[in-house]
């Protein structure tokens, strides 16, 4: 079993207020996550500075980031960082440019757990909906280009509201959506933003929003998770 959670930071800057990145790393912790995506790691103007610093993750966290980072002072791309359990295996880093009104990106990573290699995408969608379409599009489209194909695993903050439609219904063509439920706003969440999105490997074990009490401080989004398992493995078993 595999667990995945996405989660946006805000810039580690909590409801409270303040900016924090240690309780971040605390909220990493209880998580106990194998896979994290993270959005709005870094900020979004002048240098783009990091909130998290990579020593910081590697000292307190059982987590190694996946540097994507075009600039020395950032640890994602347009915000977004992938995040695993140390000890994994990760090659072919890529950035994936996303058409936007606004600057947009998103992250991907073949991340090897035990035997089997999985394709991870982190990503934070637009505001805007035909945009946010259209970089759905832009991601389907980039993954089935690509030659190696293998069970692949899509998170992120998608900002929208709708249970299904939209950007939603692109994905689903060939992917599952994990029922997660409501995770922004933290203090009273109303909205499932945040989404982790399966090709058809998968077994679910388990999927949820974490809602601790330092969780729901850390930022205006609580975390996300899944517990996947790979449907062929079990099948070999």
């Amino acid at each position: 079993m595999i667990k995945f959670v996405s989660y946006n930071i805000r810039k580690s800057l909590g409801t409270d207020r303040r900016r924090q990145p240690e309780r971040i790393m605390q909220i990493l912790g209880e998580l106990d996550a194998d896979i994290v995506a993270l959005q709005e790691v870094d900020r979004r103007f002048g240098q783009r500075a990091t909130t998290l610093s990579p020593e910081l993750i590697v000292d307190f966290t059982g987590y190694m980031p996946v540097r994507f980072g075009i600039r020395e002072q950032s640890l994602g791309w347009h915000g977004n960082v992938l995040l695993v359990k140390k000890g994994l295996q990760v090659t072919n880093q890529q950035r994936i440019e996303l058409p936007a009104f606004e600057p947009r990106g998103a992250v991907m990573a073949d991340v090897t757990v035990g035997h089997e290699r999985i394709r991870v995408v982190g990503m934070h969608l637009g505001l805007i909906g035909n945009w946010r379409l259209k970089q759905a599009e832009a991601v389907v489209g980039y993954l089935e280009k690509l030659e190696d194909r293998m069970p692949t695993v899509i998170m992120g903050d998608l900002n929208q509201w709708a249970q299904d439609g939209g950007c939603l219904a692109e994905f689903a063509r060939h992917h599952d959506i994990i029922p997660l439920g409501p995770s922004f706003h933290s203090r009273r969440p109303m909205l499932p933003l945040d989404r982790i999105i399966t090709s058809r490997d998968f077994r679910l074990e388990g999927a949820g929003v974490h809602r601790s009490a330092l969780a729901r401080t850390g930022s205006d989004h609580l975390p996300v998770w899944a517990a996947l398992s790979l449907a062929r493995a079990e099948a070999a078993a």
